[in-house]
């Protein structure tokens, strides 16, 4: 039964070398090994989205607040922080209702920030402004 299955997967192989286009003696990367080159373009996405990510956040905050107290909220971000928002984008990566619930959360929260605001700007200002910068000196 295992020879078999060995057997399938090694034509299943055969055949989609044969239908790709190219050498099929060559391996496109700095590896001879595919599954490597796999890794490491992996590992290079993850650390650019993560650099971008960060440069972003920092810009956001960096205005109101300078660049070195923006540059420590963004780093002392709570693990609760950091997993809610990892888990709301990967609902919305993986699916359109997944977009549409977050992106529907996101707007309900704007939309009901900037109407508490307009009642008491000072106030949200000043709760938002604390909480940011008690992260920062943690």
């Amino acid at each position: 039964m295992v020879k078999h299955i060995e057997k399938i997967g090694r034509n299943a192989v055969a055949d989609a070398r044969r239908a790709t286009p190219g050498d099929p003696d060559e391996v496109p990367g700095p590896s001879p090994n595919p599954a490597t080159n796999l890794i490491m373009a992996d590992i290079a996405m993850r650390a650019g989205t993560r650099l971008m990510k960060n440069a972003v956040q920092k810009g956001f905050l960096s205005g109101r607040y300078g660049r070195e107290t923006a540059s420590e909220i963004v780093e002392n971000r709570s693990v609760a922080q950091t997993l809610a928002s990892v888990a709301l984008a990967k609902v919305a990566t993986r699916s359109l209702p997944g977009a549409l619930v977050v992106g529907g959360g996101m707007l309900a929260k704007t939309l009901f920030d900037r109407r508490r605001a307009r009642r008491n700007q000072a106030k949200s200002t000043r709760k938002g402004d604390h909480e940011l910068l008690q992260q920062a000196e943690e």
